[in-house]
């Protein structure tokens, strides 16, 4: 649900730059208990003592996924060229079974330069994010 008040809220001009940064996988630092952050590929937090502990860090395949997780989260999409500047291969082969899926199924379409949900996709949003996990 959270998803689609997203991007209704998006649709109207009002949107969170802190969400859309993190959804096109930008850098961003947290400070204060439990805060998260994510600089060079790795995802840091913050415990109960403030003390910085690293959670994750993204193998290339596991960044692209993400990239088109969190990118198909935003009205717009993801743009194919902004995929291909940053991983060097384009999104629709490197995930041509499921994006000719998730197209057949009608939840995402290829719209110019973007890859993005349908309005049926938009009610199914989960679905079609869990290809990309």
């Amino acid at each position: 649900m959270f998803i689609m008040k997203f991007l209704i809220l998006q649709n109207h001009g009002k949107f969170s730059l802190h969400n859309t940064n993190c959804w096109k996988q930008k850098e961003y630092i947290g400070f204060g208990v439990s805060a998260h952050s994510f600089l060079n590929g790795v995802r840091y937090s913050n415990n109960e003592k403030y003390e910085r502990v690293t959670d994750e860090v993204l193998d290339i395949d596991s960044q692209k996924k993400e990239y088109m997780m969190l990118g198909l989260r935003m009205l717009e999409g993801v743009s194919v060229k902004r995929f291909k500047s940053k991983f060097g291969e384009n999104p629709i082969f490197a995930f041509k079974n499921e994006i000719s899926k998730l197209v057949a199924f009608d939840l995402i379409e290829v719209d110019g330069d973007f890859i993005k949900l349908t309005d049926k996709g938009l009610d199914f949003a989960n679905i079609v994010f869990q290809e990309f996990v």
